[in-house]
This record gives C-alpha cells, structure tokens and sequence, in this order.
C-alpha cells in the first residue's frame, strides 16, 4: 500500500444477537440451540473497523441509541481507531439488532441467516450529513451501504461525486438503486445474490460451480446502469471484477470456514484500503481476498476482523486456490 489512506464510512451500527443450532427450526416449532452470544456489528460499522485494523485512517457517521448497546458499539469503534465523534446519538429509536442463526452443520461448516431491525439507523437524515459537503474531498474513499436510509447515500455519493472522492457502494440489502446514486457510484460490491437480483441475470449454481461468464454478464448489466467498476464477492469462488476488463480471483486454499458472517463486509473494508491506499485492482482483490478468508475461520463479526499484520502473514504463506 502506497500511503495510508483517509477513508469516510457512512453506514449503519447493529448489535447482533447470534443464536447457534445444529437444525432451524421448521414454522411452528421450536429446537435447543447450542450457544449465544453478542457482539457488535452492522455492514457500516463492521467495513470502518475492518480498514481501521488495515492501516488506514477512519471516520464513520450512523446513528445509535441512548442505551447500552450504542455505548458498546462506539467503544468497540474507538478502540479500533475509528472516529466516531460526528455518530448522532436518539432518544427517538433503540440501537439496531441483528439476529443471527448460525446453522452448524456436520462437516464442520456454517451457514448464516440475520434479521435486522434498523431502529436508529434509519433516523440518519441528510440534515446530519449536510456538513461533508464542504469536509469530504479531504478523503480518499467513501463507503456507503444501504442500512440507512437511501436519501442518506444520495446526498453523501454526489457530495463525493462533485468532489472527485470515490464511492464505494456495497448494495447491501438487495433494494432497487435509483440512476443518481448509481451515476455516482465508482465501486458497486454485491455479493452474488445482490448481483442476481440488481441485475436480472440468474446466477444460480450447479454441481459445476458458478459460470463466471454469467457473473461477468451480471456485472456488464450493473455496470451499464451507471457503476464505473463492478465486484462480485462470490464466497468460496472467490471474486470477479468489471472496469475495463473482466479479472476473476479465486479464494484462498487451506481455509476452513466456521462463519461467514461479516466476511463481506472484511472484503469490502480491505477492497477499500487497498484501492485508496494506489494498489492495482488485481492486487487489491488478493489482500480482501486473504482478509475475508481469516474473518471466516473466526466467530463472529467484530471479533473476527483481522489486523494488518494477520493479512501480511497469510499472504506470504497461503496461495490462491
């Protein structure tokens, strides 16, 4: 990484509460599960402290609650070096929850399934971010996603856009983008499932894997609808990008995945790094590559995010698969 780069995170804090089972449960019924636990997370929140622990310089804008669990969550993001001091605090909403079930299955692998409730998230109003307008063109990158409200991301991606700040967007729930955001967008991320339902363009998988010829088709369509670059995270495929050029990465040999959760926000926030820190697309998609790929053999989101000195360590040991 060529400097270390300033980086604006405009997104949500959500305090997920992660229930573990061996079987969810069909409607109606009910199954013991095997553990719980909380900790702190939200696509914003998870991508600021992830390029926090990167080396780059971090500031996030949200809104919390008055309680314990927005207390927990801005501890946990100044701890990691994130400045939190512009997050708006309400008395008006609860702290976001996530609840997550994390289904363990018998070899050893995990699938996630989260709710959010956004509670004060959606209380961010373009009157609380009205003031980057003349602040952001100090920054190297904006990362937004869409756990706020929508007119948030519009207001904050053309502030950037006139200031030459590039954006990236993870469309993060899947929700219909508007052709304003869209045509300031610079880097559009979805992960597979987000690809198939922006674009049209199914990318179901077989026995053979995915076809990647049909991620590139997915992305040509994002892309044509405003996007400058596109990249699709596509778990353990690895990932694919669209600019100029189609580049695919594949994922990291050796790696045992325990659980998936916030892997693609670690992509995202390495992507981030990487790409405002003057790396080349390919080599950025490597070092989020490796930076997913230790989140997902750890529990949890916050915790599982890696320094980086972890990321240099395995990308001196492991190879692509």
């Amino acid at each position: 990484m060529g400097k270390k780069p300033n980086i604006l995170v405009v997104g949500s804090f959500v305090m997920d509460l992660i229930v573990s089972t061996q079987r969810l449960p069909e409607n109606g019924e009910t199954v013991l599960g095997t553990g719980f636990r909380t900790a702190p997370g939200g696509k914003g929140l998870n991508q600021a402290v992830q390029a926090a622990r990167l080396g780059a310089q971090v500031e996030m804008m949200g809104c919390v609650g008055r309680d314990a669990y927005g207390d927990t969550m801005l501890a946990c993001a100044r701890e990691a070096g994130v400045d939190v001091s512009h997050v708006k605090r309400t008395d008006q909403a609860p702290s976001a929850i996530g609840n997550v079930q994390l289904f363990q299955r018998s070899d050893g692998s995990t699938q996630n399934r989260i709710v959010v409730v956004p509670g004060a998230n959606l209380l961010l109003t373009q009157a609380d971010v009205a003031f980057l307008r003349e602040k952001i063109g100090g920054f190297d990158m904006v990362m937004l996603q869409l756990e706020i409200p929508l007119p948030v991301n519009i207001a904050v991606a053309r502030y950037a856009r006139a200031a030459g700040v590039p954006v990236m967007l993870n469309p993060a729930p899947a929700a219909p983008l508007p052709a304003d955001l869209l045509s300031a967008v610079t880097y559009l991320s979805p992960n597979e499932n987000e690809a198939e339902l922006l674009s049209g363009v199914p990318l179901h998988r077989t026995e053979h894997g995915i076809d990647l010829k049909r991620v590139e088709h997915a992305a040509a369509v994002l892309r044509d609808k405003g996007a400058a670059h596109v990249i699709v995270t596509l778990g353990d495929v690895g990932s694919a990008y669209l600019g100029k050029e189609f580049l695919h990465c594949p994922s990291v040999s050796g790696i045992q995945a325990i659980d998936p959760t916030a892997a693609g926000d670690s992509y995202i926030g390495a992507l981030s790094v990487a790409l405002a820190g003057g790396e080349p697309v390919d080599e950025a998609m490597r070092r989020a590559t490796h930076t997913a790929a230790i989140t997902v053999s750890r529990m949890g989101a916050l915790p599982s995010l890696p320094t980086l000195a972890e990321v240099e360590v395995s990308l001196a040991r492991r190879s692509v698969s």
